[in-house]
């Protein structure tokens, strides 16, 4: 019996990072990925998409990730969707020292590393 793939959000200004999410994504068959390179349409992709989780770059024109996962929190629609943080303000150094969570939220830090995004979504998500 298949099971209903996982809907992620990726949200980043820079279309290759989500592009590169998406394709690596949907190529296991496991996820199906919508893109948002601007952040003032990221809150209503969401809420029209229901995502399962949602992968956040933190330095982003007009609205900072911190300040996006703000608003999807205050979302009844989304304070249950659990927000990853992608960043390159911190190395995978200081990812690590931390145990990969800052503020209650995980962090990956940029480059992205596939293998360690999908960990990540397997420990939210299961599977």
């Amino acid at each position: 019996m298949k099971t209903e793939k996982k809907r992620i959000l990726a949200v980043d200004d820079q279309v290759s990072n989500t592009r590169m999410l998406k394709l690596y994504l949907e190529r296991t068959n496991d996820y199906v990925v919508m893109e948002v390179n601007d952040a003032k349409t990221a809150l209503s992709a969401a809420e029209e998409f229901q995502p399962h989780l949602i992968l956040l770059d933190v330095m982003m024109p007009s609205i900072d990730g911190g300040e996006l996962a703000a608003s999807f929190q205050e979302n009844p629609k989304l304070k249950a969707v659990p927000i990853v943080f992608v960043t390159g303000a911190v190395t995978k150094r200081e990812v690590e020292a931390r145990g990969g969570r800052s503020g209650g939220f995980t962090f990956l830090a940029k480059p992205i590393v596939m293998s360690e995004v999908v960990a990540c979504l397997k420990h939210y998500l299961g599977g």
